[in-house]
């Protein structure tokens, strides 16, 4: 079933017929600006109590009754939010912005304005205000940014009755065929016959079949990058049942798959010159008589046996068969996300993406990327120290370590263990929800980290 996606026309136009002027301005500015105006304008300010706060507009009236102005409060910096409230507050209309700010400057908080106009409309009619950015010569390519942000969104939003394996499983297919790309995969007992158990073992208790989605594009000519993405579509814990309150969103517990599904559709949409491969194990952690325990060794595709210290440690048992896939092609790079520890929402909150990397100018080149587009990420150290949580008397490692500290650090470690090219390696634990709204941000699913390794893999794998 096809998730509705952003009407993209109601974001941008080029037209400039009858667009009114819309004029970001600060707190600062607005006596400077106001000194230069008719005393009408000056009066009509002072009466509407603007002060130009950061959200805050006021419509200037026109001798017919119309707009002819709106000023837009902003904060001094600007950045991909500075207008991102606009869309769902300002009248019906296209609107011109007034700056002199430079291209990239514009072409930010215009990728702002439409993500702001998003709106998760599957379940609940909601009147969309036509409510339009002119912008010169960007429109695929805002067009294209706004699309993949709101597809992870919007897949993220879709509730477990409607996001199994099996549509997950279905808009990968479509993505795969939007772009010309080939899309496979690998269901039930045949991901024992092909050596995936641990994906197998984690979704079997399921009446949705596991599986492995793999989607490919690009030339063989160009390097290879590998995105893997955890699609555990939800996770009751298994045995290690979860509380209630932390069963409840579950939902998001597939959304390093939404991610990797929208970095790929960057990738795909720009053109990079990379050969791509997403590898997701789509999943269900279920409850049943053939439900995986607490206490058994699994099998992996790599060839280590695993401990099973808690079943509620299950999207690394998954993302270690996928990543010893990705890496018998020996990729120049790969990256997984992944909704995998609240010890990294511990560490960082829950509105930044935590990430580790094997290779410290890569982390560093991240971390920068990150705050120039206003996604921010940090990172954790894989410190190798912590490995002896994750020691088995048994096997050949624990699946979760057992004392409360580390956990974020010691699930990458784990994951380090099933990469083994010498690849650049990008692990990313996220949240992929918003717990409160901010402006462009509205509660719910969210990407988080794919715009900064979307730079980073611009200026990686540049264009001719």
């Amino acid at each position: 079933m096809r998730i509705p996606a952003l009407s993209l026309p109601d974001c941008f136009t080029t037209h400039t017929e009858n667009a009114i002027p819309l004029l970001p301005i600060t707190a600062a500015q607005l006596p400077l600006w106001l000194n230069t105006q008719p005393a009408a304008v000056q009066q009509w300010v002072s009466r509407t109590e603007f002060t130009a706060s950061a959200d805050s507009f006021c419509l200037l009236p026109d001798e017919q009754g119309g707009i002819s102005r709106v000023l837009y409060g902003i904060h001094p910096q600007i950045d991909l939010w500075s207008l991102s409230d606009a869309p769902t507050r300002l009248p019906s209309g296209r609107y011109q912005l007034e700056t002199d700010w430079s291209d990239a400057q514009v072409f930010q908080v215009a990728l702002g304005w439409g993500l702001g106009a998003y709106q998760f409309t599957r379940y609940k009619a909601v009147t969309v205000k036509p409510v339009a950015l002119v912008v010169a010569g960007e429109t695929d390519r805002l067009s294209a940014q706004v699309a993949a942000i709101c597809r992870v969104r919007d897949l993220i939003n879709t509730p477990p009755d409607d996001m199994m394996p099996p549509e997950l499983a279905g808009e990968t297919k479509q993505l795969a065929a939007r772009y010309g790309a080939t899309f496979s995969q690998i269901m039930g007992d045949d991901l024992l016959d092909e050596n995936y158990p641990a994906i197998h073992a984690v979704g079997r208790a399921s009446v949705h079949a596991p599986r492995l989605l793999q989607l490919t594009w690009g030339e063989s000519e160009h390097p290879r990058i590998a995105l893997v993405g955890k699609g555990v579509c939800f996770d009751s814990g298994g045995l290690d049942l979860k509380p209630a309150k932390g069963m409840r969103y579950m939902q998001k517990d597939m959304g390093g798959a939404a991610h990797v599904l929208g970095l790929a559709e960057l990738i795909m949409s720009a053109r990079l010159p990379v050969q791509l491969h997403v590898l997701i194990p789509a999943v269900e952690n279920a409850v049943s008589s053939n439900a995986f325990h607490p206490g058994d060794i699994l099998q992996t595709r790599s060839g280590l046996t695993v401990e099973i210290e808690n079943t509620d440690a299950e999207g690394r048992l998954v993302l270690g068969d996928a990543l010893t896939e990705a890496c018998v092609h020996a990729p120049d790079l790969v990256i997984d996300f992944a909704t995998l520890t609240g010890a990294a929402r511990v560490a960082v909150g829950t509105e930044i993406a935590c990430f580790f990397s094997n290779n410290a100018e890569v982390s560093r080149q991240i971390q920068q990327q990150g705050e120039a587009v206003s996604d921010p990420a940090w990172p954790l150290p894989l410190f190798e120290p912590y490995a002896v949580q994750i020691k088995s008397r048994v096997a050949d490692v624990l699946n979760c370590g057992t004392g409360p500290f580390g956990g974020a650090i010691t699930a990458a470690l784990y994951l380090q263990r099933f990469v083994s090219s010498p690849s650049d390696w990008l692990h990313f634990d996220v949240m992929a929800w918003n717990n409160r709204k901010r402006p462009g941000r509205p509660e719910g699913g969210e990407a988080m980290g794919i715009r900064a390794v979307f730079e980073f893999l611009k200026q990686r794998y540049p264009q001719d």
